[in-house]
């Protein structure tokens, strides 16, 4: 039987860093965003990142211990008569690289002759400090496959000179195939189900667009004897919506071997959780752990935590890796709070997310 994550708040979690001084962590933070992403700058400060409520654009906090956080007010302003964007910001991740930041995003894009209902693309902002204030870099999405997508993050492989940019298509008019669509329509929940699927692709190091296409990489499974089936459709069989996400990708490497951590199920619901995949190349093939889901709800077991996702992986001076993600409770109900949980990867390469 599979082991659920154990996640308590006000649960302090001492980590080591470089100058061998405790780090007192207790969950969750006092950050309410969505899609949380933390940098470690070159300053020696942390700036996190996330989707804010009813903020067209992007604002940003800063720490020295990754506990106290200090707003620092917004950092990138979209929706202007020059900007490619509407509205919907979502997702930001910000890199450092030759002393400048840059930022990448989602938003709506405001080239919509069809009038879709969803019509994300992802943009690239650039700023002279962490706390910006970030511009973007061209007026225009960086680039159109053709249907909306979101979450981008990128792996700058340094020793072939080489950037991925990875994203998740969203589910939006992609209805699917699947044994469990046809359960679900069988069941009278949903005539059909749509999916997001993760798609890996090379950028050109300017960002100003993409080298070759995207290549899908991870899915939802196809049928309902897969052992990824059962987490990645709680939101389908449970009646909740007709849609199974692979999204919020965030890519490392270990070794010899690429992890790619994704979140399934509804970011709005309780069965928002998170899996990973390894890969001996940066664009696969990836295949799925066994030991998913690595972070999910505990309400089962005594807890008071739902909706853990959409995670990135910090890095400590010491080597120590962290897992940064959003979750709810039932003190914060639909608010996202952010939680920060010591990660390790195993003698054998598994990937464990502690708490």
């Amino acid at each position: 039987m599979k082991k659920i994550l154990s996640l308590f708040v006000a649960l302090p979690l001492l980590f080591s860093c470089n100058t061998q001084k405790p780090i007192n962590i207790v969950n969750p933070l006092n950050v309410e965003f969505g899609d949380p992403f933390v940098l470690a700058a070159a300053d020696g400060k942390y700036y996190m990142y996330g989707t804010g409520d009813n903020l067209n654009g992007f604002k940003a906090y800063s720490s020295s211990n990754l506990q106290d956080w200090k707003d620092e007010g917004q950092v990138y302003v979209g929706a202007a008569a020059d900007s490619w964007t509407v509205d919907c910001f979502w997702a930001p991740e910000v890199y450092e690289r030759n002393g400048k930041y840059y930022l990448l995003f989602s938003a709506n894009w405001k080239e919509n002759p069809t009038n879709e209902g969803e019509n994300f693309r992802i943009g690239v902002a650039v700023a002279n400090k962490p706390t910006g204030p970030f511009v973007e870099l061209y007026n225009r999405p960086i680039f159109d496959p053709g249907y909306p997508i979101i979450d981008a993050n990128l792996y700058f492989d340094d020793e072939v000179q080489k950037v991925y940019l990875y994203y998740s298509r969203c589910c939006y008019k992609h209805a699917v195939a699947s044994e469990a669509a046809t359960w679900a329509k069988q069941q009278g929940l949903f005539n059909e189900v749509e999916e997001s699927w993760v798609y890996g692709v090379e950028l050109k190091p300017d960002f100003s667009g993409i080298v070759g296409e995207p290549l899908l990489l991870l899915r939802p499974p196809v049928t309902m004897s897969d052992a990824q089936a059962e987490w990645e459709s709680r939101s389908v069989t449970s009646g909740e919506v007709n849609r199974r996400w692979t999204e919020g990708s965030f890519i490392f490497k270990d070794a010899h071997t690429y992890y790619m951590m994704y979140s399934a199920n509804f970011f709005g619901g309780a069965n928002y959780a998170v899996g990973y995949a390894t890969s001996h190349h940066p664009l696969g093939p990836f295949e799925k752990s066994q030991s998913n889901p690595v972070l999910q709800k505990n309400t089962a077991h005594g807890g008071n935590v739902t909706g853990t996702g959409h995670n990135m992986v910090l890095r400590l001076p010491d080597g120590q890796r962290l897992c940064v993600y959003h979750a709810r409770t039932t003190a914060t109900g639909n608010n996202r709070v952010v939680f920060i949980s010591k990660m390790e990867i195993t003698h054998e390469g598994q990937l464990v997310v502690k708490q």
